[in-house]
This record gives structure tokens, C-alpha cells and sequence, in this order.
């Protein structure tokens, strides 16, 4: 399945998914895009449970000095205790989690660092089923 890409002659398509789990039992999943000519990758977070339609049109963008990325509460249970972020590479970052309540967590090379987060970066778990309940 491939999409236009509004800003030219560029394909996005459909690349892979991450499907996050806690006890084996899938809570979500993040549907990965990928444009063939740059090869940036756009992604979308869909919880299972959830029937909101996103507030954006078309392919989520995310800026250069950012990566997509996954931060799972180490506190929470269930499918409110993961949300999709786009990471920084380092210092202090904040974030809504699935309550829509503002998280600041510290950041040193694209990883969350806390003792209530923690985070994988998308591009290195494509095509993947990822257990939330181990505490990295």
C-alpha cells in the first residue's frame, strides 16, 4: 500500500509495526511509514480500546533533530501505560502521557532516563512484538 506524499513526487508506504505487549496480551501497536525516496519514517500510535480519530491529517512529521520513540511507565499497567513520543537526544523533556497529564523525564542519547520512564526508539524494534512489562 503506498500514499502520495503532498510535498512531491515522493511515495510513503506502509513499512511495519511494533506491537507492544504486557504479559503476552497486545495492549497496542505503532504503525510505522516510511517515504522511499528520504527514507523518513512517519509513525502512529493506535491503542487497542481507543476509537478517537487523531486531531492531524495525513503522514505524522517529526523534526530532524528528533527520533520516534515508544515511553512505557514503569508505574502503570495496561494500555494506558505506554505512549508514543517524539524523543530528543538529550536534557530534559516533557510529554503527555495517555491521561494527557504532562510527564518530564531527562534524556541521554535518545533513552529516557527515570526512575518512573523508560523508552525504545521505533526504528531499532520495526517489525517486533515488544514486552512492556520488563523494566529495562
Amino acid at each position: 500500500m503506498a500514499t502520495s506524499d503532498p510535498t512531491g513526487g515522493d511515495k510513503v508506504v506502509y513499512f511495519g509495526v511494533i506491537n507492544i505487549n504486557e504479559n503476552g496480551r497486545t495492549l497496542g501497536s505503532v504503525d510505522i511509514w516510511r517515504s522511499l525516496l528520504t527514507k523518513e519514517m512517519f509513525c502512529e500510535e493506535k491503542r487497542l480500546g481507543i476509537l478517537e480519530i487523531v486531531d492531524y491529517i495525513g503522514m505524522p512529521r517529526i523534526e530532524k533533530d528528533k527520533k520516534w520513540a515508544v515511553a512505557v511507565s514503569r508505574k502503570r499497567k495496561g494500555h494506558l501505560r505506554w505512549r508514543l513520543v517524539k524523543l530528543i537526544r538529550e536534557g530534559g523533556f516533557s510529554f503527555a502521557d495517555a491521561d494527557d497529564k504532562t510527564v518530564e523525564v531527562n534524556v541521554r542519547d535518545f533513552k529516557i532516563a527515570d526512575p518512573e520512564w523508560w523508552s525504545f526508539l521505533v526504528e531499532e524494534n520495526v517489525n517486533r512484538n515488544m514486552e512492556v512489562e520488563e523494566d529495562r
